[in-house]
């Protein structure tokens, strides 16, 4: 896992360096590993070697996407849209949630059933729920941290009252219902017949990802174009804002 967060940390310098959004997924999703890392280190899984295992597979999906990316080979097709509009002058928090998109609700799937293949998956829900745990924490964690760099970002609460459309409240507990439904579909496809189910998953997640780029409510796209005019537009000092304790 060390390599993973060293990886981690070479896209976010890059990103820094090339005042590139990229950088703001793969901040939180260092943080994430981190933690998760630190929990497999207190043995706090129920199967820390394999959590350990794991967590290095889920991370390499997002890798290898980033790095098909930046080498310009064909990657899925919700990956192509999160980096495509890596640079697009949406708000902060709607760059992690793209990120954030993809990652749950395809990568995760994938994950679970390629490391429980041959086995019974019942056998990684305690734990995956754990870090799915973990996931919401931090999140939550990151929103807090967020206002400090996005000092309007608590317009979407009160624009979003009562209505489905809170990018704010991008549904994590829906996202990681469905990484589970999925994990246990691709599952029980077998490894030589997912081809279908995951291009379908695939343009599941694009739409997801569309969404959370351009929601339907106009007061909500209104809020939004506010709160990214007002934000932090250097990359290196919201990461650095960021990780202030």
């Amino acid at each position: 896992m060390q390599e993973v967060l060293h990886q981690l940390d070479s896209i976010i310098e890059d990103a820094i360096a090339n005042n590139d959004r990229i950088g703001f997924f793969a901040y939180l999703y260092r943080r994430v590993t981190a933690q998760i890392l630190e929990e497999v280190q207190l043995k706090n899984f129920e199967d820390n070697e394999r959590m350990e295992k794991f967590d290095v597979a889920f991370a390499n999906y997002y890798l290898d996407a980033y790095y098909a990316y930046k080498n310009n080979t064909p990657i899925s097709k919700s990956w192509a849209f999160a980096f495509k509009n890596k640079n697009e002058p949406l708000t902060i928090l709607q760059h992690i949630m793209m990120g954030i998109n993809t990652h749950i609700n395809l990568d995760l799937g994938l994950a679970v059933s390629a490391e429980m293949y041959g086995k019974e998956i019942a056998e990684i829900e305690n734990d995956f729920n754990k870090v799915n745990g973990i996931l919401g924490s931090i999140v939550n964690e990151m929103q807090d941290r967020l206002s400090r760099v996005s000092s309007l970002l608590f317009l979407l609460d009160l624009a979003g009252q009562n209505t489905d459309e809170q990018i704010i409240n991008f549904s994590l507990g829906k996202a990681r219902e469905l990484s589970w439904h999925n994990a246990n579909l691709l599952w029980g496809l077998g490894m030589n017949h997912q081809k279908d189910a995951i291009d379908k998953m695939d343009l599941i997640v694009l739409s997801l990802g569309e969404f959370i780029k351009a929601p339907k409510s106009k007061i909500i796209s209104y809020m939004l174009n506010l709160i990214a005019r007002l934000e932090e537009k250097n990359v290196g000092k919201v990461i650095l804002k960021l990780r202030q304790e």
